[in-house]
């Protein structure tokens, strides 16, 4: 086997490591599947851009697939709110009565973190906000 099939081999097992390793959310996990494959794809022609002598080419392909490859895994971590939540702005949120024990609090808050945590699907924006909502409700 030549040098550039296994080149190109590596490249294709890397990528399919790399797509058996998406944990993320809908909308972010297509973003990182399309970098991958693209990555991939650039890697490959500038292996084969490589083992012709194209060496400027190959270089500027390469390059711009490690970089697509760095930038799709890259996180955005969002701070946390700055606003301060009023109490009744808390408990719509997480819709309870004004009259809410701290265990009906945490069952709410985890009911409706279920579906809002960015592993489940929801954003990191509405997963800060019940935080600080719960955080608001039970005076932390």
């Amino acid at each position: 086997m030549s040098p550039i099939w296994l080149a190109l081999v590596g490249i294709a097992v890397w990528a399919l490591v790399r797509l058996g390793r998406q944990s993320e959310g809908r909308g972010r996990g297509h973003w990182r599947i399309t970098a991958t494959l693209f990555s991939a794809v650039m890697l490959a022609g500038g292996v084969l851009l490589a083992f012709r002598g194209a060496w400027l080419p190959a270089a500027g392909l390469i390059g711009a697939a490690l970089w697509l490859t760095i930038a799709s895994r890259q996180r955005v971590v969002v701070a946390r709110p700055t606003e301060t939540l009023s109490e009744a702005e808390a408990r719509s949120i997480l819709g309870v009565p004004a009259d809410a024990t701290p265990q009906a609090v945490n069952a709410a808050w985890r009911h409706l973190m279920g579906r809002a945590h960015p592993d489940q699907g929801g954003t990191e924006g509405l997963a800060a906000r019940l935080n600080a909502a719960r955080d608001r409700l039970l005076k932390r």
